[in-house]
Parts: C-alpha cells; structure tokens; sequence
C-alpha cells in the first residue's frame, strides 16, 4: 500500500480528503492520510505562515521516507512569505500563477517524497462544479444566484480571489446560513468526484499526479 500524507489547512478540507478522496484511493493501493497543519502548540487549522508549515511538512518527508507528501491549501489569501508570492508572473491566468508557486513551493521544500498542491483559488471554488445540488441545502434563489456567477467564468477555478468576491464570500453572500465546516464536504460529495474532475482542470491534474504514483513505483 502506498501510503501520501496529504497536509489541510481546515476541517472541511480534512473531512473532504477521509470521505471523499480516500475511498477512490484506496481501489488503487494509495492510502491517503490527511493531516491538519498547526497553527501553534495548541492549535490547528489555517495556513497564516509558511514559515509555520514548512518545517511540519519538511518533518513528515524525512520522517516518512518511503511515502508522498502533499498539500491542499488555497490560493486565496497564502501568507507573504510563501515561496513564490513576491516574484508571481505577470499573468490573468490562476492556473498558471497555481503552477508557479507550487513549483516554488516544491523547490524549497527540495525532497523527490513532495507534491506540491493549491487549489485554485479556495476550496468552495470546487462547489461551482455542480450548483444544483445547492438547491438540496438553500434554495432556487441561490442556485440561480450562484450559477450566473459560474457561467460568467471559464470554470469554477477561475472565479476570482477578491477579498469580497472569492468563492466563499458569493457562497455565503447568497446562501444563508452557509457554514463550511458544516456545508461544505457534504456539498462536494454530493457534487461527486466526476463532476469536480471535469470541472476543475487543475484539481485534475493534482489527482493524476497521485495515480501516477502507483504506476511509476
């Protein structure tokens, strides 16, 4: 069994790793074991320095050897000392900036066990992949709210990082009573993996990039 410790930054991203991601996994040898990172002595959760998480990370690889370690933070918002964040390209394109700093990321943490991963640009990003499963939730207000603002943009992952227009911000504008500890994995396993998969190119290619572990060992 492969074994990929997959380093969250929230409950809901920790939850979203054991029910959804871990079942489709493990079918294919890959034991994913999500870990939240800490904050400080006492608490957990947030990425609010890198300079906080990268000896978490650096810890778990040596320790580790012989399995993966990867991330699943945002885009959104990443600390200014994050590797990267003072040198981004001068691009529209998210997915482009993503590719950047988890290169950069990868670099500074400079083990071959390391895949660096952001999504683009938060974790409710992913919920734009299916709107309707909303309606099961909220109501159809807010799904019709909410799809607008999808067809407005080439996918769920270039809806953009505004302070006041980011994913979870128009989530939580139209959808009262939205929590996401609550909401939001059981919105994404409803959504599906497929359909996340299709919409989401980028969260794609972070899974494929898991897969490959299997067949290239």
């Amino acid at each position: 069994m492969i074994r990929v410790h997959v380093f969250v930054e929230g409950q809901t991203e920790e939850t979203f790793v054991r029910e959804l991601l871990y079942e489709y996994f493990i079918d294919k040898n890959i034991y994913l074991n999500p870990i939240l990172v800490r904050t400080s002595k006492t608490g957990k959760g947030g990425v609010v320095s890198y300079a906080k998480i990268k000896p978490q990370v650096n810890c778990k690889c040596l320790e580790d050897a012989k399995a993966f370690v990867t991330t699943m933070f945002d885009m959104y918002a990443l600390p200014n000392d994050f590797p990267g964040s003072s040198s981004l390209p001068k691009t529209n394109e998210p997915l482009h900036k993503a590719e950047y700093l988890e290169r950069e990321m990868g670099k500074d943490i400079g083990h071959d066990n390391f895949i660096p991963n952001l999504l683009v640009h938060e974790f409710e990003g992913l919920l734009y992949s299916n709107l309707q499963t909303f309606a099961d939730w909220f109501d159809e207000v807010a799904v019709s709210i909410l799809q607008a603002e999808r067809n407005a943009f080439t996918s769920p992952e270039h809806i953009n990082n505004n302070p006041l227009t980011a994913p979870s911000k128009r989530i939580r504008n139209c959808c009262k009573g939205y929590d996401k500890p609550l909401h939001g994995s059981l919105l994404a396993i409803d959504i599906g993996l497929d359909n996340i998969r299709q919409e989401c190119q980028h969260f794609n290619q972070w899974l494929l990039r898991l897969e490959s572990i299997a067949t290239a060992i």
